[in-house]
């Protein structure tokens, strides 16, 4: 078969091959020395987060406490898990609670919060700063033991409510209200959707609320039927990024709780629990096979809202 030759177009220069294979070395080179630069990026991928990944999954199936030879079980761990292990449940229930109740909190709290900084106040810079500083340092040691202060039996909330004649409880050391002091912490932390609520409000255009109080529209109206809708894919975004960071929660209940889950195990964090079974009780099998079942509920949990979002999430047209 004989091979074809293009002419060149009229007026179309034709590159001499030793200009070519210059240009390609080039590239080479380039090439070459682009991957020289990202393989740190490889190394840390490959070694500190696919590596441990497929270990993780593979001690899943085994009985590891550290210190012998992962001896392999099976499904063993998987069907204790959900059969054989009352904690398990406890932990997925106060996991839930949380960031059932945490999460909408948070995420209006946050919405308000920035409604108010968008009407254009002074020194707005100051006071963006001022409540995003919570988020950088609400999942700190130092916040949680400052909570844990705050909420004691002789703690600064018991001391105000004093003031009153109220004599409250020693609010993390009672079953009914640890938890509710642990959410408290999770709205505080309200600064990073803040922020992006704030931007989004902020690509509303003007001329949408100028024409509905022409029409009539009162703040309530325009509120539903404008800020919502148009704000609805910063809200699905929002909600995505806290639903899987509060389901990984773990300083606040570990200091708290002195590390227990107590009182009466009504701080016990799924990611606590994982802890103790493989740093205290050295169940390392056992823990893997807790990891990879919450990887599972974030997936499923965030699969599910990218499904549904296509029935209240709305894109400006």
């Amino acid at each position: 078969m004989s091979t074809m030759t293009t002419r060149p177009r009229p007026g179309e220069s034709v590159p001499h091959q030793p200009a070519l294979r210059a240009q390609r070395r080039t590239d080479r080179t380039e090439n070459r020395w682009g991957y020289l630069f990202l393989l740190p990026w490889f190394l840390g991928f490959f070694l500190l987060t696919l590596g441990p990944l497929v270990a993780s999954l593979l001690l899943s199936f085994t009985d590891f406490d550290l210190l012998t030879t992962p001896a392999w079980v099976g499904l063993d761990n998987y069907i204790r898990m959900f059969t054989a292990d009352p904690e398990f449940w406890q932990s997925l229930k106060v996991t839930f609670t949380y960031v059932l109740v945490g999460v909408p909190l948070e995420l209006a709290f946050a919405l308000a919060v920035a409604m108010c900084l968008n009407r254009g106040l002074r020194g707005l810079d100051f006071y963006r700063s001022v409540f995003y500083l919570p988020s950088l340092f609400g999942g700190s040691v130092a916040v949680a033991v400052l909570w844990r202060q705050v909420f004691g039996g002789q703690g600064l909330v018991n001391t105000l409510l004093a003031t009153v004649g109220i004599d409250g409880p020693a609010w993390i050391a009672d079953p009914g209200t640890a938890l509710s002091t642990l959410i408290v912490l999770h709205v505080w932390q309200f600064g990073a959707p803040m922020v992006i609520f704030l931007a989004g409000l902020r690509q509303i255009p003007a001329t949408y609320y100028d024409a509905a109080a022409v029409d009539g529209a009162g703040a309530v109206r325009r509120f539903v039927s404008i800020t919502l809708p148009l704000l609805t894919p910063v809200i699905f975004f929002n909600l995505v990024l806290r639903l899987i960071q509060s389901f990984q929660a773990f300083t606040p209940a570990y200091i708290i709780s002195d590390g227990s889950g107590g009182p009466s195990e009504s701080t016990l964090f799924y990611t606590l629990y994982l802890y103790q079974e493989g740093f205290v009780n050295f169940r390392m099998g056992y823990a893997s096979a807790l990891a990879w079942v919450l990887l599972a509920i974030i997936a499923v949990l965030t699969a599910a809202n990218f499904s549904l979002s296509r029935l209240w999430v709305h894109h400006e047209q």
